[in-house]
């Protein structure tokens, strides 16, 4: 609470006047937080390294944005900032570990539409509330999905895997990156919408998925545009549509899901990074502003783009209407649809 000087005067002794005058001062010398006689008992924020806990194995979209997010936070705060993979059904094991950690402002939950939004829908019991337990403070980028085919499979386009899908019920395979994945629930939501019977195979992560597709085991597989990239372009998979409401310009001839006419669907997929909601809002404050910096550095910026993504410059309000949105979007798709994570 900030009380008017002339009321806090009259109980100032003498000997404290000196006190008094190099804090009024500290605004103008930019100390302000650093030096004053609160910040020197609770030690500045942060005075010991940070941790994100990204709820999904090394290699996928989560694990490449928390970690170009974490090196540059690092530097930006001179605190080691560890990434942490800390997986298991799907995103709902280390994204609970976030929601249970200290809301001290050492612990950061890397965070998307499969944990934030996707999750509420999928769970009957979710241990958290990702708009009551969660807050943002640093949303980076949002990248759509890429649907590929095994090189081998006779099909070229999503049109035609939904015809022979069609005619040839449960003949089909799709991968995930584990039940209740992004990847798991846009093929569901596909596969519904078009009205055919796709067989879900679940894996531990992209890179287990990816290894199946690539030998020939699994058909079809959708993947974070950033990471299926490189194996688009070594020519290892066929890419067969686009889940964004627009063609991505990695991608310039390869269709969306709209323009396919199969279904009216679309999805892409925001990344950043979140604290539990009882976080300190000084803390909170602090980590956007720092986040805010690491987010605008053109570099940066650059490397997603180059991965497929479209970098985010988003206020704290926009962000929060963002996640509310999609939370409350596809929170009501999943249900309707009876997508589950079992």
């Amino acid at each position: 609470m900030t009380f008017p000087v002339h009321e806090v005067q009259a109980s100032l002794s003498p000997a404290s006047a000196g006190r008094r005058q190099l804090i009024r001062s500290l605004p103008a010398l930019g100390l302000w937080g650093v030096a004053t006689p609160w910040a020197l008992a609770q030690g500045a924020y942060p005075n010991r390294p940070l941790r994100v806990i990204v709820p999904q194995p090394p290699g996928g979209g989560f694990d490449f944005v928390a970690r170009a997010l974490a090196d540059r936070l690092s530097r930006q705060i001179g605190q080691s900032v560890v990434v942490e993979n800390k997986t298991g059904s799907g995103t709902l094991i280390g994204t609970e570990a976030a929601a249970k950690a200290d809301p001290d402002g050492y612990t950061l939950l890397m965070g998307s539409v499969s944990n934030i939004a996707l999750n509420m829908g999928l769970y009957n019991n979710l241990s958290y509330d990702s708009l009551r337990d969660f807050e943002p403070v640093g949303m980076a980028v949002s990248y759509s999905y890429t649907l590929m085919a095994r090189n081998d499979l006779p099909f070229n386009s999503l049109k035609d895997v939904v015809a022979y899908a069609k005619a040839n019920p449960g003949k089909l395979t799709y991968a995930s990156a584990g039940n209740g994945s992004g990847q798991h629930v846009l093929a569901a939501a596909l596969w519904h919408l078009a009205g055919v019977n796709v067989v879900h195979v679940p894996y531990r992560g992209a890179q287990a998925a990816y290894l199946d597709l690539l030998g020939g085991r699994v058909d079809v597989f959708f993947d974070l545009s950033s990471t299926a990239r490189g194996q688009v372009e070594a020519g290892k998979v066929k890419p067969l549509a686009l889940s964004g409401a627009e063609r991505n310009p990695m991608h310039p001839n390869v269709p969306t899901i709209l323009e396919s006419g199969v279904a009216q669907l679309d999805l892409e997929s925001w990344f950043g990074y979140f604290v539990p909601s009882k976080t300190p809002a000084e803390v909170q404050e602090r980590l956007r502003t720092e986040l805010a910096r690491v987010i605008a550095a053109p570099e940066l910026q650059e490397t997603f783009r180059k991965a497929g993504g479209k970098p985010l410059s988003l206020s704290t309000e926009q962000t929060r209407a963002m996640v509310k949105r999609d939370v409350e979007r596809w929170t009501k798709l999943v249900r309707d649809i009876g997508i589950s994570a079992g």
